[in-house]
């Protein structure tokens, strides 16, 4: 008799996954679906959706080599979601009882709150143990904070878990190194192979799966770029610690042309799968440090950017939801240009990203921040659309880590909840930061006229357009104020510029 139904859901690859806390391989049953629902939610990129469901299978098939009994349910079965897995399990299995691990996303969570009335049996949703901070814990943080900054929040991690820290305080004083990691790219830059993705029986049956039943969907799926297991997860973390890691801080914000990898780890899909373990990374990363082997404001950087950040927006995430996702405190309603989806525009930095992205359902955060998400703040483009995209196309994205890094940070549709000024830019960023600019038609110094960077005409635009606001911001007052000294007949030329620029946008159409 099975005494317990243990769900796994696609992003909980995890052995030690809390569902299976005190469980017993001889009584008790995994349960593990591909599903429509979870399938068909968003557009999800080709290779993101085989990522997900080779790493499924293949944790299945580890489990089982464990000892466990795995109840694994393929696509294209027709088992339109979690809910019917469910049932049609119970019905089989007969447990005393369902226990799942929390969900990551809050359309899940609010779904699974009824399911022990629905499904007949006692369901136990236990807490997912793999961050590092709780929604409770969080909450209680933020309790009663005028505003929830991260880099306090950041201290607050540090001193928990130990990382980098003489005692309570910093080592070598300094908690942040930011300062050191804004260097633009140099063309002699030595840049490390990233891993070839899987190739393997399980993994061919997949991409062949989701080339017949997801055509249509975003992006190509070969070559194909993700690992689906634990140990070549911990085969790429080792590469990039060893090879990446020591100039990941000096240049994590530069952009190159046909270089999507620089110095990135890109382990970020397999953290949100439960592949790799953040605290053990961190530590790791740590150990380079202090063996000489990477120095610290990369060491720094990089564990900021989990300790802090990640564990920051799932805060924020929890503490917000649902209706942090229909946020638009600019009130922008504009449709995402065509060119999001093609890659089919004379903007070389947009194509580039945007036509790797298409390639390999990735680019990095300085990409997505100051690119994708920069032009889209700056044509006014909706958030919901906006996060919409980059839920579906990034191999790593979870709504409870993307719709903040979106909504917030990205966009300002939170009104400054997450970040405290809208990172809008113009082209000198771009130019200054990347190697894009010079193999463009426009000009990045040019603010009209046909040769212009249509970013630096948008960007004054932006500025004017909310102008009241951004003058009640001080880390934007300075830019309104510059804005406003503007000769009147230069001012109506850059707005001509940015409408006229919006006028020609093709908005996708599916």
């Amino acid at each position: 008799m099975t005494r317990r139904l243990v769900l796994i859901l696609g992003d909980q690859l995890s052995p030690t996954i809390s569902s299976l806390k005190g469980g017993e391989k001889a009584h008790d049953v995994i349960l593990m679906a591909e599903v429509d629902a979870e399938a068909t939610y968003a557009d999800h990129h080709k290779q993101k959706l085989a990522l997900v469901f080779s790493a499924m299978r293949h944790f299945a098939q580890d489990m089982e080599d464990r000892g466990w009994s795995v109840d694994y349910r393929k696509l294209p079965d027709g088992v339109p979601d979690l809910e019917t897995a469910l049932a049609e399990a119970i019905a089989k299995h007969k447990p005393e009882m369902v226990i799942v691990t929390e969900p990551g996303e809050w359309r899940l969570w609010d779904t699974m709150q009824d399911w022990e009335d629905r499904l007949g049996v006692p369901v136990l949703i236990r807490e997912d143990e793999r961050f590092l901070c709780s929604r409770h814990e969080f909450a209680t943080w933020a309790d009663g904070r005028q505003t929830l900054l991260m880099e306090t929040f950041y201290r607050t991690m540090r001193r928990k878990t130990g990382l980098l820290m003489d005692g309570d305080e910093p080592v070598e004083g300094r908690w942040n190194f930011d300062a050191e990691n804004r260097k633009p790219p140099k063309d002699s830059l030595f840049m490390p192979d990233h891993p070839a993705g899987a190739d393997d029986p399980i993994t061919t049956e997949v991409l062949d799966m989701v080339e017949t039943r997801f055509p249509d969907n975003y992006g190509a799926l070969r070559p194909f770029c993700w690992q689906v297991t634990h140990e070549a997860a911990e085969r790429a973390r080792d590469v990039f610690l060893r090879d990446a890691l020591p100039d990941f801080g000096t240049f994590q914000d530069a952009m190159l042309v046909g270089r999507p990898w620089m110095y990135h780890s890109i382990l970020s899909p397999y953290l949100n799968l439960g592949l790799l373990d953040p605290l053990d990374l961190c530590q790791r990363a740590e150990a380079k440090w202090k063996a000489g082997r990477a120095p610290l404001n990369a060491v720094e950087g990089f564990i900021r950017q989990i300790i802090g950040w990640r564990e920051y927006v799932r805060g924020v995430y929890w503490l917000k939801m649902p209706d942090y996702a229909g946020s638009n405190a600019l009130g922008a309603e504009r449709p995402l240009p065509d060119f999001y989806w093609t890659a089919k525009t004379d903007m070389n930095c947009l194509a580039e990203v945007v036509g790797q992205t298409i390639e390999t359902a990735y680019a990095h955060h300085i990409q997505r921040l100051m690119i994708t998400g920069t032009y889209a703040l700056l044509i006014g483009a909706d958030p919901v659309e906006v996060h919409r995209w980059y839920l579906g196309v990034y191999a790593d994205a979870y709504e409870w880590v993307e719709l903040p890094n979106t909504v917030g940070m990205s966009q300002f549709a939170d009104d400054g909840l997450l970040g405290t000024k809208p990172y809008a830019a113009s082209a000198a960023y771009v130019d200054r930061m990347s190697d894009y600019c010079k193999s463009c038609r426009y000009d990045p110094k040019k603010r009209t006229g046909e040769d212009a960077c249509p970013w630096n005409a948008l960007y004054w635009n932006f500025i004017a357009r909310h102008e009241d606001r951004l003058s009640r911001n001080n880390r934007m007052s300075m830019i309104v104020n510059n804005w406003r000294r503007k000769p009147k007949d230069e001012q109506r030329a850059l707005r001509k510029a940015a409408s006229d620029h919006m006028a020609a946008l093709n908005p996708y159409s599916g």
